[in-house]
């Protein structure tokens, strides 16, 4: 039974630099609570400035991956002053997911909701059992789900995203691969054997090269296609200029696969 002593956010790494990151409030659905907030913004920022780290993976204990904010909490202090900063510090933790120098893995084995889903939405790579369901429900409750907006529309078609916040019905995982929310689904006793094929893949490629990609990615989504081919063009030579890449592109010129360890470039 989960105590007031167990940590709501457990930690394991292993060897090749994975983090696993598991929510640990089951009896609450995992939902986010402050202590639960500033628990995991604790943790990414403690692995923005961790350079051992490579891919880290956000996973959920029990029936729910996150069923949102902690809603008994929020009637607590009804005060706009209490909920600008509540989701100030929400929005502070979905950009620091974005900002992290390591692709971020949802390992998505049940509901997620609301924020929940916007947490989905926010890491960079989802993978979903195939019983999982999502919903952005606020709306059921009076309360249209703008935060999880900004998430959900940077992931879905517009209209398949406002569909979802305008009737806070769910969809299940293969609908949500669908539309565009999670990358792969796979039945729930082999969800971890999924996640794991997508790491090791990950893992595979130098860190400077995944690193410097992501940045750029999400850079350049925000900007004019003139500023974004920009901006792409210059990180390209800067990534060029990378042991990785030169080792990569010598060993592509030999024919052989490309010593990265050897390089010190992994």
């Amino acid at each position: 039974m989960l105590t007031t002593e167990d940590p709501l956010v457990l930690r394991q790494a292993d060897a090749r630099g994975v983090v696993t990151l598991t929510l640990n409030r089951p009896q609450a659905f995992n939902s986010l609570s402050e202590a639960m907030l500033a628990a995991l913004q604790a943790e990414f920022t403690a692995l923005a400035h961790d350079e051992s780290a490579r891919v880290v993976v956000l996973a959920g204990s029990g029936k729910a991956f996150c069923a949102g904010h902690d809603l008994k909490e929020m009637r607590a202090d009804p005060s706009a002053e209490y909920y600008r900063k509540l989701f100030a510090k929400c929005a502070k933790l979905m950009l620091a997911i974005q900002r992290l120098p390591v692709p971020v893995v949802a390992q998505v084995q049940g509901i997620a909701t609301a924020a929940g889903c916007q947490l989905v939405a926010m890491c960079d790579l989802a993978v979903a059992a195939s019983t999982a369901r999502f919903a952005v429900s606020g709306v059921n409750l009076g309360l249209f789900c703008s935060t999880p907006a900004v998430a959900l529309s940077r992931n879905l078609g517009r209209k398949a995203a406002f569909e979802m916040l305008v009737t806070g019905e769910f969809i299940s995982a293969d609908e949500a691969r669908q539309k565009g929310l999670v990358n792969r689904v796979a039945e729930p006793d082999q969800l971890g054997v999924a996640v794991e094929t997508l790491v090791a893949s990950i893992v595979a490629k130098p860190r400077v090269a995944v690193a410097m990609g992501k940045a750029l990615f999400y850079r350049q989504l925000d900007s004019g296609i003139d500023a974004a081919y920009t901006d792409a063009g210059q990180t390209m030579a800067c990534n060029m200029m990378d042991e990785a890449a030169l080792e990569g592109v010598q060993a592509f010129i030999d024919k052989r696969p490309p010593n990265w360890a050897a390089k010190g470039a992994a």
